[in-house]
This record gives C-alpha cells, structure tokens and sequence, in this order.
C-alpha cells in the first residue's frame, strides 16, 4: 500500500513536512486524552470508553477474524502434488545407471490430486461458519461483562461520591458548630466540655470523611481500569433501578443473552462437526496423471490412475468417530438446558431482590430519614431553650450521617443488583451483529 506521502501523482511533503504533521497529530491526540481525562464521565461515556479500549475485546475480534478465515479454507480442495522421478533405472549390465537406453526406463513427471467431493467441502465449510458463529458468540460475552463490570465500577465511584459529600458536609458542620462554641465559650455562656465534646466530634467527622474520600478515590481507580482512561470524576444520577429483563420471553433472552447464544452456538458447531465425520465415511479418491518420457528410440507415454482408501475397519475407525461426535452434540444440547435454566434462574432472583432492595429504599427514605432529621430539629431546638445539651445535638447529627450513609450504602447495593441484572443481556441491535 502507498503512503499518501509518496503516492504517484502526487507532490512528495518534506522530511520536515512530515515531522510538523506527526507533531500536530500528536498534540491533537493528547490534548484529546487530557480533555477525556478532565470531564467527569458519566454511565454511558464509561461504557463507551470501556468497550472502545478494550484488550479483551479485540482480542476476541482477532479470533473472530482468525476463524473467517479458516472458514474460507474449508471449502477449498486439497493442493496438487508435483510428482517426479525415474522408473526401471537398470543397476547393472552395460547400460547401468543410464537413462533412455533401456526401453523400460523413462523419465517421469506428473500431477496428484485428492479429490473432495462438493457435499464434503460444503460440510466442512459449514462447520467453519459455525465456528465463525461461535467466536462471534464469545465475542459478546465479553462486550456483555466489560459492560456490566463497568457500569458496577461506575455505580460504586457514584455512591462513594455521594457518601464523600454527605461526610465532607458534616465536617463543615461541626468546623461551623466548634467555632460558635468556642466563641460562646469565651462569652462564658458554655462550658469547657461542650468545646472539647464539639473538637471530638469534629475530629470523628474528619476521620469518616477521609474514610469515604479513599473509598472515592479507590472507587475511581476500579472504573479507571475498565475505562482504560484515567477518570477523575463521575456525572449524572443513578439510574432508575427498573429492569425490563425479568419480563423478556424464553425466546427473546435467548437471543440477547451471551452464555445461551454461546450454548445454541456450541449445539450449531457439535452438529456440523457431526456431519462432516458422517460424510467422512466415505473415502476421498486420488486421481494421477504422469507423463513418461523413454528414450529417443522409443515411445514416450502417459500414465492416468487413481488411489481408492480400503475402509476394511469401518466399525473402529469412521463409525467410532461418527459416534464421538454424535455423543458431543449431545453434550452441548444437555449443556444448553442447564445453561438455560441456571440463566432464568438467576434473572428470577436478582428481580425478587431488585423489587424488594427498591421496597426498602422507600422505606428508609419515608421513615428513618424523616425521623432522623427531625431529631436533629428537635435537638437544635431543645439545645437553645436551655433544656438540651450540645452533646445532644452532635448526637443527631451523627445519626442523621449514619441514617444517610445508610441509605447511599443500600441504594448502592440495590444499584449493583440492578447492574447484574440489566447487563447481563445486551441490547438487540447490539446483539444483531
């Protein structure tokens, strides 16, 4: 293939020319990369991002191409063999080890072909495709996984970041309440314990917050190794937790669930695996042209002739392999049902806890952090009419933290099982292709 540097026709560009393009392109592509890594991604940036940089994925692309091409090949005859030699060469007498003075020596050159029938090339080149089917089929498994374990990592990313600013908020808090306690220390309208109560609880709140800032950067560090990028960030809101898979027919999970398109795929290869060892029951011929060249006194000839395998042992060769591969397709149909069940099984119960992890996620929010934040009203109200104390109200605080903290951990395990239940099929226009 011609550069377009040097293409004919064309102005050659300059050795410097050239550098000036490669630096161009080059800071073209890393001002890309430092503008991808400073925007905070979002759930579908981050699936893009894992499926487009993905090692598995296009490694899983190279066997789908290494069996396209072994597909082509199946269908093609066996190469020709050249044949050469010399026959009734004489060994002794007068005329040992000449050639074209005996009337039986000739000179030899021919042609050897093993002949395929066109039913057995058609077979074989479906076993191929269906071999082709199957690395497809791996293929989305894998575009399946990074997609799901991707969104997991950005979920987790998400709700640490929640977390982190829920617990930074209650720093600010009680840096804000420790000052006022301290000024009205000074003011001789607390005592000295209500300081040191508010310095403990702070430094409590800036140990949970530096706790949820290394979950963040820890949660980042996971999405950053399904992304294949750095990611300093995450955007946008949880999803919805509504999962349409627990509805899908038995027909239309087939379809876009990678383990049974693989498990259909392994049934689609073990049959055509089986019907090129029935056809292989039957012998290939060999079929030879020679031409003979004798002396110049003498004829020259051609020889045609064709080589027929004996199957004297059909029952322990041919029949057994037909057997070994009718058992195999067995396999993968048995394989497949349990496949089949184990799948529906699994969508069945991720829905049982999507439905019930979305129950208690309204429970919490209508109940505990209603009553939680009312504490703290309660709290701060009862502190200034001089019936509470501060410890009081540092007290709800921290329970309202907990009650919050405890609402992001359930929304975010609730958020996994979501993840584990919506991608584990792919989209059908995914699936399609």
């Amino acid at each position: 293939m011609h550069s377009i540097f040097n293409a004919p026709g064309r102005r050659r560009v300059s050795a410097r020319a050239c550098a000036v393009i490669a630096l161009l392109c080059a800071a073209s592509t890393a001002s890309a990369a430092a503008s991808v890594q400073a925007a905070a991604l979002s759930l579908e940036a981050s699936l893009q991002s894992a499926t487009d940089h993905s090692a598995a994925l296009q490694a899983a692309l190279a066997s789908v191409r290494a069996s396209t091409q072994a597909a082509a090949r199946a269908g093609q005859l066996p190469d020709p063999t050249l044949k050469a030699g010399v026959d009734n060469l004489p060994v002794n007498g007068d005329q040992r080890f000449t050639v074209g003075g005996d009337f039986m020596t000739m000179r030899r050159i021919g042609i050897e072909q093993e002949w395929v029938s066109s039913d057995k090339r058609r077979l074989r080149s479906d076993l191929g495709e269906r071999v082709v089917d199957r690395q497809r089929s791996g293929y989305l498994t894998q575009v399946a996984n990074i997609r799901q374990q991707t969104a997991i990592a950005w979920l987790n990313a998400l709700y640490a970041k929640k977390s982190a600013a829920v617990a930074q908020a209650l720093v600010d808090h009680m840096t804000h309440e420790l000052a006022a306690t301290t000024a009205s220390y000074r003011g001789a309208r607390t005592t000295a314990s209500d300081v040191t109560q508010a310095r403990l609880m702070l430094a409590q709140a800036q140990d949970q917050a530096l706790k949820t800032q290394q979950a963040e950067r820890t949660a980042l560090i996971g999405l950053s190794r399904w992304t294949v990028t750095p990611v300093s960030d995450v955007s946008g809101e949880p999803p919805s937790l509504d999962s349409a898979v627990p509805a899908l027919a038995p027909d239309q999970l087939a379809r876009v669930q990678p383990t049974l398109v693989t498990g259909a795929d392994d049934i689609a290869v073990a049959d055509a695996d089986t019907a090129v060892a029935t056809s292989n029951r039957s012998s290939n011929w060999t079929w030879e042209v020679a031409y003979q060249q004798r002396g110049p006194q003498f004829s020259n000839m051609v020889s045609v002739g064709v080589s027929i395998p004996l199957p004297i042992n059909r029952s322990q060769r041919q029949d057994r392999d037909v057997a070994e591969k009718t058992e195999l397709a067995e396999r993968a149909r048995l394989s497949y049902q349990d496949t089949q069940r184990q799948v529906e099984a699994d969508i069945r119960t991720l829905g049982t806890l999507l439905a019930n992890g979305r129950e208690r996620i309204a429970n919490l929010q209508g109940s505990l952090l209603p009553a939680a934040e009312q504490r703290v009203a309660l709290a701060n109200a009862a502190y200034r009419g001089g019936a509470g104390t501060l410890a009081d109200v540092f007290a709800a605080r921290r329970s309202l933290l907990d009650s919050q903290l405890q609402v992001f951990d359930l929304q975010r395990d609730v958020a996994l099982v979501w993840a584990q239940l919506e991608f584990q099929v792919l989209p059908p226009s995914m699936a399609d292709r």
